[in-house]
């Protein structure tokens, strides 16, 4: 196992970074880009999920980074019903579709495989053995 002493060691955070980079990508496609409020939507509910990572890992309890990790994990889900949305407006190709919804969906279940892990854990701070 590894053990993690920032949120940038965690793998779930470098998989939401990664998402939210290539959501950043399609948006810029140019029928996508004159979609304010969708295009603002997904770049926010992506983004989220690597903060909400990010600001559980930082908080100093074990009920609080669960927390985040759940609405990091919601975000998540927000972010798919976007890609669909994004597909059925013909923004994104069903390749885009397929592969994005199947990153969200491991990324989703990374996150809840580490709710379980903390919620049966000992764990207590910022260090930790990361399961994989």
């Amino acid at each position: 196992m590894t053990t993690i002493k920032t949120f940038e060691d965690l793998e779930i955070w470098q998989l939401a970074r990664k998402l939210s980079n290539q959501v950043y990508r399609i948006i810029s496609y140019d029928a996508f880009a004159k979609d304010f409020g969708l295009k603002n939507q997904i770049n926010s509910s992506s983004g989220s999920v690597m903060d909400n990572i990010a600001e559980g890992f930082e908080r100093d309890g074990t009920k609080e980074f669960i927390q985040f990790l759940s609405i990091a994990k919601a975000s998540c889900g927000e972010c798919r019903s976007q890609l669909y949305r994004a597909y059925d407006r013909s923004y994104i190709s069903q390749e885009e579709l397929d592969s994005l919804s199947a990153e969200t969906k491991d990324l989703g279940r990374k996150i809840g495989n580490l709710i379980t892990y903390l919620k049966k854990s000992g764990y207590r701070g910022k260090k930790y053995e990361q399961p994989k």
